[in-house]
């Protein structure tokens, strides 16, 4: 795993900042002095250091040289940091969190953790709490990133429960980062009301998907993996409100105990009532969150579900529609929809086996989220 967030960061000159600073990473010395400022000066090697940046960061163990005011040395764990990534300092404690790397696999920033879905295997148990700072540091961090980024994500909770901010950040994403596509999750749910899907869609972001879930081909057992009444029938108005304003769609479904017997006739409903969604990932099991709460009656072992996964992604192929398989290794694929396979998993939370080390389909696989290692599937062999 790459390590995200750190606290045992040591200031080297007294921290001028009273408040959370937030601010891109840059390596050059030669940097306006007009701008420095703005910028984290990141220094690897026992060097002079430039004055007039907002934060150096000392990425090195010589105690040689002046360290100017604002100067902090670096946890082990995060130096892995370069130019153009952006972090968050915290003053009192001298935390720094990590909110976007460009060399990246995926830069997915959390706009809140409320939901109006409490789904059973959820990686992000929602809290009932007000963390509205975290779309003010989106709001802060988006015109900080890289403008060739190849892709954000908005993720929750629940997006959509930011309220009027939802429609904020959208604009600000196509503003500053017109050629980066943006993947929105939702469940969907407040899709229903015909006017927020016009207001998403009023924005003309030139590349955005939302992707939703359905994890059944009925109302019973997609509300109960939700636990919310009516979520089956306000996601589907959702999905249809949405395509009517013609906002591309993603449906996700995520695989485990109880629903894998009918995924074949998911892939029948969707093939016949939402033919018009963009694209269809199928997920293998993240153990985190309530899913590791709820693990004795939601795992199954991948390699288990492999006739009903091939017949899925059999049945939505066949209808034109675009599939893809998310988070399982290729070895506990059937080899024929192989190739419908993603390497899904952020590379932050990305891992494999020793069994893997010798698996000449290693580039190409997804591999595992670390924290499934404890409980991989029993089949897993190298290619």
């Amino acid at each position: 795993m790459i390590c995200l967030s750190a606290k045992d960061n040591h200031s080297l000159s007294p921290i001028s900042h009273t408040q959370p600073f937030i601010a891109k990473i840059t390596d050059n010395p030669h940097l306006p002095r007009a701008l420095r400022p703005q910028y984290i000066f990141l220094l690897t090697v026992a060097t002079a250091i430039p004055e007039g940046f907002g934060l150096v960061l000392v990425a090195h163990e010589s105690d040689e040289g002046i360290y100017p005011v604002n100067t902090v040395r670096i946890s082990q764990e995060l130096r892995y940091l370069k130019e153009h990534d952006v972090i968050k300092f915290y003053p009192e404690d001298g935390k720094i969190n990590v909110l976007y790397r460009k060399e990246a696999n995926a830069n997915s920033f959390l706009l809140t953790e409320r939901c109006n879905s409490f789904c059973i295997m959820c990686s992000q148990p929602p809290r009932d709490v007000d963390d509205s700072y975290l779309v003010d540091d989106l709001l802060a961090t988006i015109p900080l990133i890289h403008p060739e980024t190849h892709e954000i994500g908005f993720t929750g909770g629940e997006t959509t429960l930011v309220g009027d901010q939802f429609i904020r950040l959208i604009q600000s994403a196509k503003n500053h980062l017109p050629r980066t596509a943006l993947h929105i999750l939702s469940n969907g749910r407040n899709f229903q009301h015909l006017d927020l899907a016009m207001k998403v869609a009023k924005v003309k972001h030139p590349d955005l998907m939302i992707g939703i879930p359905l994890y059944a081909d009925y109302s019973q057992l997609h509300d109960f993996i939700v636990q919310a009444d009516n979520a089956f029938d306000e996601t589907l108005r959702g999905i249809l409100n949405l395509k009517r304003c013609q906002v591309k769609v993603e449906i996700r479904v995520v695989i485990h105990q109880e629903n894998y017997q009918r995924l074949p006739r998911l892939a029948e409903f969707i093939a016949r009532n939402l033919l018009f969604v963009d694209h269809v990932a199928l997920m293998g099991l993240e153990i985190i969150g309530f899913a590791k709460s709820n693990l004795n009656a939601l795992w199954i072992d991948p390699y288990n579900y492999r006739d009903e996964l091939k017949n899925a992604v059999d049945i939505m192929a066949r209808a034109g529609m675009r599939v893809s398989i998310y988070n399982t290794p290729l070895c506990v694929i059937p080899e024929s929809v192989r190739n419908y396979a993603a390497q899904s998993i952020s590379d932050w939370k990305n891992d494999y086996l020793d069994e893997c080390a010798n698996c000449s389909a290693r580039q190409q696989c997804s591999g595992f989220f670390s924290w499934n290692l404890r409980k991989p599937s029993q089949y897993i062999k190298a290619l």
